[in-house]
Parts: C-alpha cells; sequence; structure tokens
C-alpha cells in the first residue's frame, strides 16, 4: 500500500498525531521505541509525501485542520499516530534517551580527557598493539617497557567542539558515548486542532 494511502488509513483509525523530530537518529533505537508503542504507528522521512498526504491547505487536508501539522514537517522529523493520551506521550517521551556514540560533525557534550600515565581503556590497560592506531588518530603516545603511557594529560575534545573523524574514533574507542538519541515532541493534532508544544510549556 502506498505511503499516503497507509497515513490515510492511519487518520481513520487514531484519535492523535504527533510531529516529532529526533536528535542524534539512530534506526536501532526508533525500532525499539515502535516495538514498545506497537498499538501506535509510526512514520519516518519522505516529509514532502506525509505533509502532501495529510494535506497542506485547507482545501485539500484530509481532516479538517490536520493541514497545519505540514509546515512542521521540515528536516529530521516524522509523524506517529496514536489513541494514546497526550499526558502519558510526553511522560514517556521526556524520559527516552539512549546514549551512543557521537559521530563526525557532531557538537561535543562534553570535554573528554585522557589522563597521563598507563593509558586505560575502561578497567584494562590499553593494549601495546594499538599503539600505531592511537599514535595515527593524534595521541602522543609513547612506549614505555612495552606499556602505552601518555606524558601529560590528553584532551580527546572540548564541550563545543565539533568532532573530526578522528576525535570520533577515539571517544568510540575508551568507550565515551556523547549522543543522546531522543524524541521530541513537536505538536499534535486532535478533534480538528492542532496543539503546540511550545505554547503548552508557556501555558504551564
Amino acid at each position: 500500500m502506498p505511503k499516503s494511502k497507509r497515513i490515510h488509513a492511519s487518520m481513520d483509525t487514531y484519535e492523535y498525531i504527533w510531529v516529532y523530530s529526533i536528535d542524534h537518529m539512530r534506526n536501532a533505537f526508533l525500532k525499539d521505541v515502535r516495538a514498545e508503542w506497537n498499538t501506535s504507528r509510526f512514520f519516518f522521512g519522505r516529509n514532502k509525501v506525509i505533509a502532501k498526504a495529510l494535506g497542506t491547505t485547507p482545501e485539500d487536508e484530509y481532516k479538517d485542520g490536520v493541514s497545519k501539522l505540514s509546515d512542521a514537517l521540515v528536516g529530521n522529523v516524522g509523524v506517529f499516530f496514536t489513541n494514546v493520551v497526550p499526558e502519558e506521550v510526553k511522560r514517556y517521551f521526556a524520559e527516552l534517551i539512549k546514549l551512543d556514540y557521537a559521530r563526525s560533525g557532531v557538537v561535543a557534550s562534553k570535554t573528554v580527557v585522557i589522563p597521563a600515565g598507563p593509558v586505560m581503556r575502561g578497567e584494562d590497560i590499553v593494549p601495546h598493539n594499538m599503539e600505531p592506531q592511537l599514535r595515527k588518530l593524534g595521541m602522543p603516545i609513547t612506549l614505555n617497557n612495552g606499556v602505552v603511557t601518555l606524558a601529560k594529560d590528553y584532551t580527546v575534545c572540548k564541550e563545543g567542539d565539533t568532532l573530526t573523524t578522528s576525535q570520533a574514533h577515539l571517544l568510540r574507542l575508551f568507550f565515551h558515548k556523547l549522543a543522546e538519541f531522543r524524541v521530541n515532541l513537536v505538536r499534535y493534532y486532535h478533534d480538528g486542532k492542532v496543539h503546540h508544544m511550545d505554547a503548552m510549556d508557556e501555558d504551564a
């Protein structure tokens, strides 16, 4: 069934339509969310197709007022359809945070420093055969009696840095997960009206 028809079928089935955005998109994490919300229906990607199915003007909207969702369908966003009341939806997604390794191009959320001395990876000393890899990634390390060592503290990244490929690789090697997968609720439609989350926050 074409995506537009699936969206129309969802509008006929569910009471609420939410627009959401995602920070640090990970397909596996979104799959987990879909599994937990298996009585709801999620769509992500191809914003123009979704907007056309909803309608972009009062003249072509599938349901009265639903076209007011369409202008939010820009960037890394999707829609989901549910019969779960908004209070439960907001509570679930406010608590949903999944950590993962940041990719290059992402802004570092904190400063990460590898301390001077024998270089540790978790609770273990880095094996000596990793020395060429770490050196290639920019770490000024030495081998002292076969032990990978730093003469002084090494800053992998500073908070606010835009991560390079080498920095992202080092963060992964040293088990630092700086990316937070989050689902941000933007607005929702119910019974002919669109409710904006920003306006609801201001009223709170």
